[in-house]
């Protein structure tokens, strides 16, 4: 199977360097800036899990993109999106499978779009990981893993030949027959996590020391799985409890990267990730006041980080 991964930053670059380390056929589509790094100091992977420094990974751009690929794995952030899928598209043949590994729902609409709803899977993936100030990836923990499957459901033969490719690469491989529920369900934490930590400036441990924290991060936890519910995804008895524990735990440093990027002046994915939760539960008439008041709260971020670059 041959495989494109499109970028080689902390998440494309990590699965990427796996596959490849593990004999698969793998191109990665990069930047010119971030291409002439890694031709110089190779495509590093520093983690728990087995450092790795590739000298041999085929770098592409563009321009050199024929549409003769099985699977593409599209890992950018939301933001990226438009600019990402112009870049890949001469990659796209008759038959090439897309697996994006964005967070919420949004992008799915988008790739349908301009590509075909039969080529677009579901996926997602946890991975911690950043790039250190010499470009090399750095995996922060033990976890690496992605799931993935058809947006229909079930098992086909597609889906089971990717899972096939993908797996025995040093990361977990899961594939889904109900994707979308896997999707929908990280969302609901992520939106919640991203929103209460985003909103607030603080830790999940900083945030229940104040009065009504617990209640406030219960509330937002509660707006995002009802959206989900309306929408059809009604998120798992377990999964929702497992989520509630872990967004009450006393003492808790968890944040999201969301509230990381505020913190560093970075840009964030509000529309993708809170905005567009607002603009599904509105139109099945949800509950959406605390949602309401984070998305004000980052776009008044985004309004100010716009005035004070420009």
């Amino acid at each position: 199977m041959k495989i494109l991964i499109v970028g080689a930053g902390a998440v494309g670059g990590y699965f990427g360097a796996r596959l490849h380390a593990a004999g698969r056929d793998v191109d990665f589509l990069v930047r010119p800036q971030r291409a002439a790094l890694l031709r110089e100091r190779g495509l590093r992977v520093k983690s728990p899990m087995g450092d790795l420094t590739l000298r041999d990974a085929r770098l592409l751009d563009t321009t050199e993109l024929v549409p003769h690929y099985d699977l593409v794995v599209l890992s950018c952030k939301a933001y990226d999106l438009e600019s990402a899928i112009e870049s890949l598209a001469p990659a796209m043949g008759a038959q090439t499978a897309i697996l994006p590994l964005l967070n919420g729902m949004q992008h799915l609409d988008i790739l349908e779009q301009r590509f075909g709803a039969a080529a677009v899977l579901g996926g997602q993936c946890v991975v911690a990981g950043t790039l250190d100030a010499d470009g090399a990836i750095v995996h922060l923990n033990n976890a690496a893993g992605l799931t993935f499957g058809e947006r229909g459901g079930g098992i086909t033969a597609r889906a089971q030949a990717i899972c096939d490719a993908l797996s025995g690469a040093g990361f977990d491989v899961k594939l889904s027959e109900n994707i979308l529920q896997s999707m929908w369900e990280k969302w609901i934490m992520l939106a919640t996590l991203a929103s209460a930590t985003s909103l607030m400036r603080a830790s999940v441990g900083d945030i229940l020391q104040g009065p009504g924290g617990q209640a406030f991060i219960e509330g937002m936890l509660a707006e995002c799985a009802g959206i989900a519910g309306l929408q059809g995804y009604q998120p798992g008895e377990s999964f929702y409890n497992r989520t509630r524990g872990m967004l009450t735990e006393h003492g808790s440093s968890l944040t999201a990267s969301m509230f990381r990027d505020i913190g560093n002046g970075n840009r964030i994915e509000a529309d993708h990730i809170v905005g567009d939760l607002i603009r599904r539960g509105d139109a099945k008439g949800a509950k959406t006041t605390l949602l309401q008041l984070a998305y004000l709260h980052l776009k008044t971020y985004e309004a100010h980080q716009a005035r004070v670059s420009s």
